[in-house]
């Protein structure tokens, strides 16, 4: 099941299925269905198996926009140097444990919005991640239970101020990583049942149609289940909480020389089975 946001040319919003290449509202398929996202994500497994009645529904007609598929996640977790390769690229040490910091929920855009290049950063590159959404509460969780929390994933990109998060007294991982607009999410919502395995999924990112990144998720070097059991340690995540899990070699600021984003770039992001996440620069 993939489920999305969508805006209409009225303005009005709504949550669609996605089936195939059509949005088939929730309401349509039964009145008595969630109109936004946290209530979806808090139907159980046995109430979401109903909406496949939408399947054979006509979809939206007209102009249609996808939108960020969460409108406002509390928080946006992100761990840093999770692929080995990565890691060495940068000429990081390969992290004994976890590096987790964060972006501020403001920085989130969607699919086909616009990625806002600032004044204040020369050296903004781009970061092709698989994203986690928490579907329900989550404190000190077990590897084992780990996967029992989890709701779906996204397609999402670490924009990052390579300048601001490196160049700066201290290493200002946050500023840099959470300017207006730098974390694009998207383009779906896709329930972990239609994924049997996050742990195998073909990671890409093509900058101006050129493959800059191709990697599979077998490369993290810490899983989705120790990602939340380590972050569980320390926080409570609540339904629609976000996880961007790393992403793998071949990021702009690493390469020779280094290709940094300039107005007009236009970024994909796309994962195996999560569709194509979409943003162009200015």
């Amino acid at each position: 099941m993939r489920f999305c946001r969508y805006q209409l040319s009225d303005q009005s919003t709504g949550i669609g299925l996605v089936v195939e290449d059509r949005i088939v509202p929730l309401q349509d398929i039964d009145p008595a269905l969630p109109t936004d996202m946290d209530s979806l994500m808090a139907m159980q497994s046995a109430q979401l198996e109903r909406l496949a009645a939408g399947c054979n529904l006509p979809g939206l007609s007209g102009s249609v926009k996808l939108l960020a598929p969460l409108a406002a996640p509390e928080k946006v977790v992100c761990v840093g140097l999770n692929y080995r390769d990565h890691a060495i690229e940068t000429g990081a040490e390969i992290p004994s444990e976890p590096v987790v910091f964060n972006k501020f929920p403001s920085a989130l855009i969607g699919p086909g919005d616009t990625i806002e290049l600032p004044a204040e950063s020369k050296r903004v590159d781009y970061e092709a991640e698989l994203v986690v959404v928490i579907g329900k509460t989550a404190r000190h969780v077990s590897e084992d239970e780990a996967m029992e929390y989890v709701f779906g994933y996204c397609c999402g990109n670490d924009v990052s101020a390579r300048d601001w998060q490196k160049g700066t007294p201290g290493g200002q991982w946050l500023l840099g990583k959470t300017f207006d607009t730098f974390a694009p999410l998207g383009p779906y919502l896709v329930h972990k049942s239609v994924v049997p395995d996050p742990g195998k999924l073909r990671v890409q990112l093509r900058l101006n149609g050129e493959t800059m990144q191709d990697s599979t998720t077998e490369q993290l070097i810490f899983s989705i289940p120790q990602v939340i059991a380590h972050i569980t340690q320390v926080v409570t995540l609540r339904p629609g909480d976000v996880i961007y899990t790393g992403t793998p070699p071949g990021v702009g600021d690493a390469r020779t020389p280094p290709v940094y984003l300039s107005a007009g770039d236009v970024c994909e992001v796309e994962i195996e089975g999560l569709g194509i996440l979409r943003n162009e620069c200015k």
